[in-house]
């Protein structure tokens, strides 16, 4: 199972991954864009939705592990390890 830390930005004019960044404490993180409000979840599910696309694993296979109320995420996808993770959403 990898771990894949999450910058996440809701209410974006379009969704996308913009890369790779550091956090304040220089740790790598992936910022990502979803339309999705930050309302009930529903950014949440967005960002769930939109890793599973990019990464080619079931929607199921996606578990947001922590930060449900913080832009700052961690997720945990099962079925892949990180150097595939990394790979597939280049690099990082």
């Amino acid at each position: 199972m990898a771990r894949l830390p999450v910058r996440l930005q809701p209410g974006a004019a379009r969704e996308g991954i913009d890369g790779w960044d550091v956090d304040a404490d220089g740790r790598p993180v992936l910022k990502v864009r979803v339309r999705a409000r930050p309302v009930e979840g529903e950014a949440n599910a967005a960002l769930v939705a939109l890793i599973a696309r990019v990464l080619g694993v079931p929607r199921r296979a996606v578990d947001l592990a922590r930060g449900g109320q913080s832009r700052l995420k961690m997720l945990e996808i099962d079925g892949l390890d990180e150097a595939e993770v990394r790979a597939r959403l280049g690099g990082g």
